[in-house]
Formats: C-alpha cells, structure tokens, sequence
C-alpha cells in the first residue's frame, strides 16, 4: 500500500463523503440509506470505521452487533464495506477488515457473519456458514457467499436465524 492509512472510528461529519464514496465503490448498487441508517444506530448497535489516506475519507466498514433467536447478542454483521474505486487493491479493504474483527474479538463477540465473495474473505478466516440462517433465503448461487469466522473459540456457536435491527430487513439488501 502506497498510501500511509489511518483507521479510526466513523464520526457525523464523515457521512457526506461516505454519501459520495458509495456510489463511487458499488455504482451499481444504491446502498444510501443502510449507510444513513448504520450512521443514526449509535455506538451500542453498530461499529463504524473509517480508511483516512492523505486527510481523504477513501474506506468505511460497518459491523452491525446482532445475535440469533433464542441465544446471546454476542454476533456482528459485516456490511458494507467500500473503499473508493481509485483506491482499491492497496489493502485499505483488508486494513479496515482487520481492525474491525480485532475490535470486536476485544467487545467478545463471537462470530461475524458476511454475505460477499469467498475468495476476498476467505483470506480472513470466514468459511460457508451453514447453521445461522440469513433473515432471507439466498438465492443456490450465493450459499458459499453467506460466511463467517468463529472469533471467540470457547463459545461454541449455535444454529439459528439471525436477528438485525430492522433497517437490515429489507429483502433488496439480500436478492440478486
């Protein structure tokens, strides 16, 4: 990576560029309102990083805090990540990655839980994650896609359906 990075913690202030920055990483997708929705959650519900290179906002990840039916809040939801189009493939993705699941292995939680390509977060770890349900059938195509890594090894992890604040239950976020 060329580029010195900084992460840190999201604040208010950031949400015009990352109103910018997400249309640039995802042109195809209109993920907006998620990324205004995740901003207005505060600190007990979700995690907000940011990727600073140069005084520039050029990354955000977000881990939404959720848990499983019946079980402990003790799980995070992965999504979304971007990082600025010019600036992909210099590892502010994977630094972004990585403080996040270091954050929250410190916070105990369990298992984070991704739906995105195998091949990019294979390299952290996450597997096919087949006993928590996503909150919507995925489509055969997406079943490796939808994964996770076990952070805390003494808390064995239980199947069941994911539960998430409910601006994540919206079925686009999960269809083709």
């Amino acid at each position: 990576m060329e580029n010195e990075i900084e992460i840190r913690a999201a604040r208010t202030s950031d949400l015009d560029s990352l109103l910018q920055l997400y249309p640039d990483a995802f042109p195809e997708e209109d993920l907006l309102s998620l990324v205004e929705d995740l901003h207005r959650s505060g600190e007990d519900a979700v995690i907000l990083l940011v990727a600073i290179a140069g005084h520039r906002l050029v990354g955000h990840i977000a881990f939404t805090l959720c848990g499983i039916d019946g079980g402990p809040a003790n799980m995070a939801l992965l999504a979304p990540l971007a990082v600025a189009s010019a600036m992909q493939k210099q590892g502010f993705g994977k630094a972004l990655v990585a403080e996040g699941l270091g954050r929250l292995k410190a916070r105990s939680v369990a298992r984070v839980l991704v739906l995105g390509d195998p091949r990019y977060y294979g390299r952290f770890g996450f597997e096919t994650e087949k006993r928590i349900e996503p909150p919507y059938p995925l489509p055969a195509e997406w079943q490796d896609a939808w994964q996770s890594p076990i952070l805390e090894e003494t808390r064995p992890a239980r199947g069941g359906a994911l539960k998430l604040p409910a601006f994540w239950m919206r079925p686009a976020l999960w269809a083709p």
